[in-house]
């Protein structure tokens, strides 16, 4: 992957047949403290009426992981989970599925704000999200420092 495309960063279902190669899917060791493993997020997902999930991936290539929080009848979204393989760091692919994500979630009913939170700290990704736009709320909830992207009206 020497010449990086953009464009063919994808949101992909995870499938019975991907499902571990998602799995496998990690951040940095020194990072792992900020992000749940996907196996977790999987298995949490499943046990929420409002969790939808999607591996990113590059030209076939798995890269990383989002999960949301869709809360459709509340118009409520929620960035739970995100990660970018550390292989993959530094490529811009954080920055272009984020990009993707935001244009699903503003296709949403009613989406006028997404939400996220992370753990302060050094390597925290605070600053990726705030780079993007995201805002801090001042809330805390768990710990975590919650923040948020207006969508517009």
């Amino acid at each position: 992957m020497t010449d990086i495309n953009l464009d063919l960063l994808t949101l992909t279902e995870v499938t019975a047949e991907t499902v571990r190669e998602v799995l496998r899917l990690s951040v940095a060791d020194k990072q792992k403290h900020f992000v749940a493993s996907n196996a977790i997020s999987i298995s949490q997902a499943y046990f929420s009426d409002t969790a939808w999930f999607r591996a990113i991936s590059y030209d076939g290539t798995f890269v990383g992981f989002v999960m949301l929080d869709l809360n459709i009848k509340d118009e409520d979204y929620y960035l739970w989970r995100y990660m970018i393989d550390e292989k993959h760091q530094g490529k811009g692919f954080g920055k272009r599925a984020l990009e993707l994500v935001v244009d699903f979630v503003k296709k949403q009913p009613g989406a006028k704000a997404f939400y996220t939170s992370c753990v302060p700290g050094e390597g925290s990704p605070s600053k990726f999200y705030e780079k993007f736009g995201f805002v801090a709320t001042g809330e805390i909830d768990e710990g975590e420092h919650v923040y948020k992207l207006t969508l517009g009206e």
